[in-house]
Formats: structure tokens, C-alpha cells, sequence
């Protein structure tokens, strides 16, 4: 029996995941990986306005309610592995702590690639700060000094999905990836995140853009392959291929 096939999403905030690499989250795992998402905080202290408008909001509840909608998203994207780490936001606590937190979950699930924010983040650095946590903890998990005896980590790619104020974030796509037939899964968890109903239709005009970029680019009005819905991502590391087409 061949190895499951793994994927890693790190995601600074409970929402994140769901706006900007739903689409992958779902195709992936209707072509039977096993995606695992971890949500570094809820985002209950710089994501979450229209909870605190309500009369008598708590933190606590607050975190209880991203926590729903974010578990009610995954149900809806066929995700069986959402993991909470509630350290915080606006500040995320990345110390050690977390840091270490990371790096076991992965060694424990072996990613063939993992997916995280942009590199660049001036509106909100807690997701910047995500990835080069990502980034750091990549490193550490390849490393045979730490925790010896562990199996290390190979060399998964790393794919960085669009940010918000795209053109502010010096984020490039290099990957676009047709998202049409797993539209109704996005657009459902998208729906599942009430504290944000703003953000709703701009990820759908996001996607329905980058559709047009993957016609595009595909073969344009030469052939290009039909595309409703599209997601976009950056890579970091080179790729190793046999032949260019």
C-alpha cells in the first residue's frame, strides 16, 4: 500500500486558511491527501471587530466562536486534522515554545509541501512573522542534531498563498491552480466565517481573477483551459523536474 500523502497549512489566524488556499485545501484532499491545518491563534483580538461590537463579548468567548467557525470550515473543506494552538494574536507568541510546537507537528506528518502567508506583511505582521516561523521550523526539522533519533524532514516545497492588498505585499504568483470544481466546498467554508462576512465576496472576485490568469496562461485565446475559479501561490524553493515543457 502506497504512503499517504501529506500537507501542512500554518496559519497565522483562524480564518486565513479558508480565504486563501480553501480551493487547495479541498482539491487536495479530494485527490486523498490528508491535510493537516494549524491555526496558530483565533484571531480574537485583531480579527474579530464584529464579535467585539456585541454587548457583554468576552475573550473567551470570542475564541469559543472563531474556534466553531473555523472547525465548521474545515468540515466543509473535508479537512479531519484542525489543530488550535491559541498563542495569541497581535501579537502571535512565536518563541520557542512555539516554534518547537511546530516542528513536531512536522516531522509527525511528513508534508510533501506546506503552505503559509506571504513573506512581506505591513498591515499585519503577525503573517509574515508565520512564515518565517514556517520557515525556520522547516529548517530546524532537517536538522539530524535536533531531537536525534527522529526521522528528519526532506525538502517539502513551500507555497505562500495571496495575501491581502496583494500589490502591497511584493508577493509574485508562480503557481495558479484551478479551483472550479471544488468552488461549492470554498465557497461554504467561506460563508462559515460570520465575524468576517465583509471579506466574502472579495475572495470570490479573487478567485474568479486568478481564473482568468490561469486561462490565460494556460494557452489564452489559443486554447487555453476553461477556469471559473482559481487560486494563486509564490514559491520559494527551485523545482526539480526531468524535462521543461
Amino acid at each position: 500500500m502506497s504512503k499517504k500523502r501529506t500537507v501542512l497549512v500554518v496559519s497565522a489566524h483562524s480564518a486565513d486558511f479558508v480565504w486563501r488556499a480553501g480551493g487547495a485545501i479541498a482539491l487536495h484532499q479530494r485527490k486523498n491527501y490528508d491535510v493537516t491545518v494549524v491555526c496558530l491563534s483565533f484571531g480574537e483580538r485583531g480579527e474579530s471587530a464584529k464579535l467585539w461590537k456585541q454587548e457583554g463579548m468576552t475573550l473567551d468567548k470570542v475564541k469559543a466562536a472563531r474556534r466553531a467557525e473555523a472547525e465548521n470550515a474545515a468540515v466543509a473543506l473535508g479537512v479531519n486534522d484542525i489543530r488550535f494552538f491559541d498563542v495569541g494574536d497581535y501579537p502571535l507568541d512565536l518563541g520557542r515554545d512555539t516554534q518547537d510546537r511546530v516542528v513536531d507537528v512536522i516531522r509527525e506528518i511528513r508534508p510533501q509541501f506546506i503552505m503559509s502567508h506571504s513573506q512581506w506583511d505591513p498591515y499585519n505582521t503577525d503573517h509574515m512573522d508565520t512564515t518565517q516561523c514556517v520557515l525556520r521550523c522547516r529548517m530546524i526539522a532537517q536538522a539530524w542534531g535536533h531531537n536525534p533519533g527522529q526521522k528528519i524532514l526532506g525538502a517539502p516545497q513551500v507555497y505562500l498563498f495571496e495575501p491581502h492588498q496583494t500589490e502591497q505585499m511584493e508577493w509574485k504568483p508562480s503557481v495558479f491552480l484551478d479551483i472550479t470544481d471544488v468552488w461549492d466546498k470554498k465557497w461554504a467554508a467561506i460563508q462559515c466565517m460570520q465575524g468576517q462576512e465583509h471579506l466574502w465576496n472579495y475572495y470570490q472576485n479573487v478567485a474568479e481573477n486568478r481564473a482568468n490568469h490561469f486561462r490565460r496562461n494556460s494557452g489564452g485565446q489559443a486554447g487555453g483551459r476553461a477556469a471559473q475559479y482559481a487560486e494563486g501561490f509564490q514559491t520559494i524553493f527551485p523545482r526539480t523536474v526531468d524535462e521543461l515543457e
